[in-house]
């Protein structure tokens, strides 16, 4: 029997409609973000000219890509450093859950298609200056089992609260979506279609194609905030027009727990450089649109000026003796004239090229461009003149590459943010066992079952007669690059073959390699010292075996070069006895 309590929706008609009015709030708010953010798309479109000459089309409207090509060594750069999560336990008890979680979680990004949204975010991020992630729980993935889904957010169908810098901070946060009719009539039966077009509820890019949305509707994702029992609960609701589709107040199931048991809005936002009073940034199309307007507009100017001196014109008298239809129909061999022809009766009109100053600022805008992007040629692959190492080609784009570096690190941020959130649904919706695929420790394939068990509360005992309550495992995301560049690891290669040059893997030569090394800042620099101190380790306890052996035990004691040697092979060969695989 339904609670009484819940008879009357607490999410009606009258709040729906009072919701509707703070996002026309909201909308106005972003209203020059959504004006820059559909001109960005033009310009990445190569339309800029549509932006640029107002009214009137010239006849030579060139497109130069420098702004495009700038734009796609960046994402170029953001995919070849594609980041993979490490889980860290945050108490020792829960190492092993962290160990396991850690196991599944790229798992789980795998299945979900991280890989694609990555790249799709970071391209409109790229663009637009702010790439916004959506991590939900989809109740029908897994064939209705339910899993993790992480989706891209186009920033025109997302409203949020003027002048905050956290989406966190926002008292409500709406996503609009455009939705058929007929799936919508297949889902909600009782839903009677009256919403808004998308027109009044969101912009909208510039097509090239002719989108039809007369048989759509405006869908509003309604998510907020409240403080229930001295914790903030985060409700959802879902509609169209004023019509409730789904409110988590109107659900006994959810009423005191909310939608998500984390409490926090599911967008991850990951601005490219940021702008005070607002969670979003701005991208490299709005820092060197400028340049890119001025090279295209100079070189309109160069190309009329070739068609202007490609194509003779002249001075004709009104009153002169030539033909002019004749003149100008070059198949024709003769000109016919009438009386004496003067000197003053057609003349050439004069024109005078460009000098080389302009193309000098042209050239210099086509660097500035590249300047202020971080697109310098050693970062697209260009060298200096004889620079063919792969160590010093891998070092030249490494000094050449310090804002991508930077942009990564950003994204990581974001990326650990939402590698958390995906930890917070496990722990609410895993609650029955499911089955993942994983690398063992060795590399070989392993099926391990899984469900948030171990996530779950859990209880601390007593101490001194005195309760101590239950814990909540908390875990800890560090990031790293799953992907690097040709140059990268070439270069590691390099450095590793320069190693054992040096004798840093010789034993015997351990205390000084370890002592080098602890200078230097190279990936997986700790599991390398780590083998080495190990290798000493065996050296020195092989070592001392021979040195103890004596004529009593029927061995003859070896000379100390021999022992030393003997040793070392001894301790390499139980090095990789210990790492190889079974």
């Amino acid at each position: 029997m339904k609670n009484e309590a819940f008879t009357q929706p607490v999410i009606g008609q009258a709040e729906v409609r009072r919701a509707q009015v703070i996002l026309n709030r909201y909308k106005e708010g972003k209203a020059n973000l959504e004006r820059r953010v559909v001109d960005n798309e033009q310009w990445y479109k190569l339309r800029h000219w549509e932006c640029m000459r107002g009214h009137g089309k010239n006849q030579v409207e060139p497109t130069s890509g420098w702004l495009f090509n700038a734009i796609a060594n960046k994402h170029a750069d953001v995919m070849d450093n594609f980041p993979s999560p490490n889980v860290l336990p945050r108490e020792e008890g829960d190492r092993a859950e962290a160990k396991l979680l850690g196991s599944i979680l790229p798992v789980i990004l795998e299945q979900g298609e991280f890989e694609q949204v990555y790249d799709e975010v970071n391209d409109y991020k790229l663009k637009s200056g702010t790439g916004i992630y959506g991590v939900f729980w989809d109740s029908g993935a897994s064939g209705g089992l339910g899993d993790v889904a992480i989706r891209k957010v186009d920033i025109l169908n997302l409203f949020w609260e003027s002048g905050i810098t956290d989406i966190q901070q926002s008292a409500n946060v709406f996503h609009v979506e455009l939705q058929s009719n007929e799936a919508l009539a297949a889902q909600y039966p009782h839903l009677k279609f009256a919403g808004p077009p998308m027109e009044e509820v969101g912009s909208k890019y510039l097509y090239d194609d002719r989108v039809d949305t007369t048989d759509k509707s405006a869908v509003v994702d309604w998510y907020y905030k409240k403080q229930q029992s001295g914790r903030t609960v985060l409700h959802y609701c879902k509609y169209v027009g004023d019509q409730v589709l789904f409110a988590t107040e109107n659900e006994p199931e959810y009423a005191q727990r909310g939608w998500y048991d984390h409490g926090l809005y599911p967008f991850v936002f990951d601005p490219l450089f940021r702008t005070a009073g607002t969670p979003c940034g701005f991208g490299y199309i709005d820092v060197a649109k400028s340049a890119q307007e001025y090279i295209d507009r100079g070189n309109q100017a160069i190309l009329m000026n070739l068609l202007v001196n490609a194509r003779p014109r002249h001075f004709i008298r009104s009153d002169g003796a030539v033909n002019e239809e004749e003149y100008g129909d070059l198949t024709r061999d003769f000109v016919h004239v009438e009386g004496g022809l003067g000197q003053d009766s057609i003349l050439p009109i004069q024109s005078t090229g460009l000098s080389e100053v302009y193309l000098a600022v042209l050239n210099g805008k086509v660097d500035e461009l590249k300047e202020v992007t971080g697109n310098r040629d050693i970062s697209t692959g260009g060298t200096s003149s004889g620079v063919t190492a792969a160590s010093a080609i891998a070092a030249m784009q490494e000094a050449g590459s310090k804002l991508s570096r930077d942009s990564n690190k950003a994204a990581y941020r974001a990326f650990r943010k939402v590698c958390l959130m995906i930890i917070e649904l496990i722990r609410q919706f895993y609650t029955l066992p499911r089955c993942f695929r994983i690398l063992g420790e060795q590399g070989t394939m392993e099926f391990v079952q899984y469900s948030n068990a171990g996530l779950q509360p859990k209880d601390q005992g007593t101490q001194m007669g005195v309760a101590l309550g239950s814990r909540v495992p908390l875990f800890d995301i560090s990031v790293s690059a799953q992907k690097q560049s040709a140059y990268s690891r070439m270069s590691q290669n390099e450095m590793a073959l320069q190693f054992y040059s040096a004798g840093f893997f010789d034993p015997r030569n351990a205390q000084q390699a370890l002592i080098c090394m602890d200078m230097m800042d190279f990936d997986r620099k700790e599991m390398v010292m780590q083998q080495i101190a190990q290798n000493a380790q065996l050296y020195q306890q092989t070592l001392a075996t021979l040195e103890q052996q004596t004529p009593a035990t029927g061995k003859a004691k070896l000379p100390k070069e021999k022992q030393e040697h003997y040793a070392s092979r001894k301790a390499r060969q139980r090095v990789a006895e210990s790492t190889s695989p079974v």
